[in-house]
This record gives C-alpha cells, sequence and structure tokens, in this order.
C-alpha cells in the first residue's frame, strides 16, 4: 500500500486514553485509517485499508481480544 499524503490529516485520541502513556491517535484520510503514537507523532505511522480498521475495532468491541495472554 502506498502512503497516503498526511499532511492535512485531523488526528484524534480517544478520550478515554487521557495522557496516559500508551496512547494512539488515528486519522481517517480517504479509504485509508493512519494510526500513530501520540508520544512520539513523528516515530512513524502505521496505515491501514479502512475495511480492515472497521474489522479490527469490531474484535475488539466483541471481546476477540480478550483473552490473547
Amino acid at each position: 500500500m502506498q502512503q497516503p499524503d498526511l499532511s492535512d490529516a485531523r488526528w484524534r485520541k480517544s478520550s478515554l486514553s487521557a495522557d496516559g502513556p500508551s496512547c494512539v491517535e488515528v486519522a481517517f484520510v480517504d479509504d485509508v485509517v493512519a494510526v500513530r503514537d501520540t508520544k512520539d507523532r513523528d516515530g512513524g505511522t502505521l496505515v491501514f485499508p479502512r475495511d480492515e480498521w472497521t474489522a479490527f475495532v469490531g474484535g475488539i468491541k466483541s471481546g476477540g481480544f480478550d483473552n490473547l495472554t
């Protein structure tokens, strides 16, 4: 997947994450979702197709990742 232009991305951080050490921000740009570390915004960005992101969030909400340990 080619890296999208994120220069005008509108980054959002969950209100539930407060200012904890493990916060991430997401930006919805065209047909992709970009994810970056709030504390290291220049450290790199992960980019996912929107449908994969939707499936991931659905898995979280349904408890699909609750027993990974």
